[in-house]
């Protein structure tokens, strides 16, 4: 078994890299305080035996992916015991596809909320660091091509800004190649109206085009891009914790952090 000064070690370590770790740890029971770290594609530790550690891996494998922590009972050897897992999962990322004053707004109100903040445009006098001095990593590339090699992940969400077809379509088209969390497209109801019809005409599925939230953002009468910007990372904070994006006052169940359980199908939204 690793001990625990050196699975301390290695979470540190892990974090320190941004690597998606849970980590598992008997918190009632026996062996008390037992850990067991989840990185990918390894197991470091034990919670006592390979029945236990066969559950909580796979537990805390679906929490990671999810971005929650919990505490869960399981059998063991020497009778019940509660497990603690806590996930670690990477940063948030938001790509701003559109170097764009909206996306200026995004990119300074994504920043506090603990978004790592991507900024791809192929316009290279806009995709700049004094433009977006807040900005993790700028690119300076045509969407799509910029999405192959980005990496996108399961925790990332994509607000494509352009305005401009020659831009958002392949945008969306590269997104929807991705397991994106979020995908939205600016524009009005007509603009975003003709857009599906050419995506549909050009072979994209229903499924495919309902990923695609369009117009962008949660009605709240947006006009400036800085009110813009509060609507699109609404929705996005929205739909990261599973949640509807309607009045709290409408509303029931608890008012902070995600649902727990599946994640709820989000009415269609509205323009910002």
């Amino acid at each position: 078994m690793t001990d625990r000064a050196a699975l301390h070690d290695r979470l540190a370590a892990e974090l320190a890299r941004r690597t998606p770790v849970a980590v598992a740890t008997v918190v009632r029971g026996e062996p008390f305080g037992a850990k067991l770290l989840v990185l990918p594609g390894e197991i470091l530790g034990s919670l006592g035996g390979p029945g236990i550690d066969g559950a909580v891996v796979g537990a805390a494998r679906s929490l990671l992916a999810a971005g929650r922590s919990e505490t869960r009972p399981y059998p063991s050897p020497g009778g019940e015991v509660e497990v603690f897992l806590e996930t670690f999962p990477p940063p948030p990322t938001l790509l701003i596809v559109g170097a764009v004053h909206v996306g200026q707004a995004l990119c300074a109100a994504a920043k506090p909320l603990g978004f790592d903040v991507v900024v791809v445009d192929a316009r290279a006098k806009l995709a700049t660091a004094e433009r977006f001095p807040l900005a993790d990593r700028i690119v300076q590339a045509w969407p799509d091509e910029a999405m192959a090699e980005l990496g996108v992940g399961p925790n990332w969400y994509v607000a494509i800004l352009t305005h401009d077809p020659k831009f958002d379509e392949p945008a969306i088209l590269g997104a929807l190649a991705t397991p994106a969390r979020y995908i939205g497209a600016i524009g009005s109801r007509k603009t975003n109206e003709d857009r599906r019809r050419r995506l549909a005409d050009s072979g994209i599925g229903p499924e495919e085009l309902a990923r695609v939230r369009a117009p962008i953002g949660l009605d709240i009468g947006a006009t400036t891009p800085e009110e813009m910007a509060v609507s699109i990372l609404a929705e996005i904070v929205a739909v990261r914790n599973g949640r509807p994006g309607g009045m709290l006052t409408a509303a029931s169940g608890p008012i902070r952090g995600a649902i727990p359980g599946p994640e709820p199908v989000l009415a269609e939204t509205a323009a910002p």
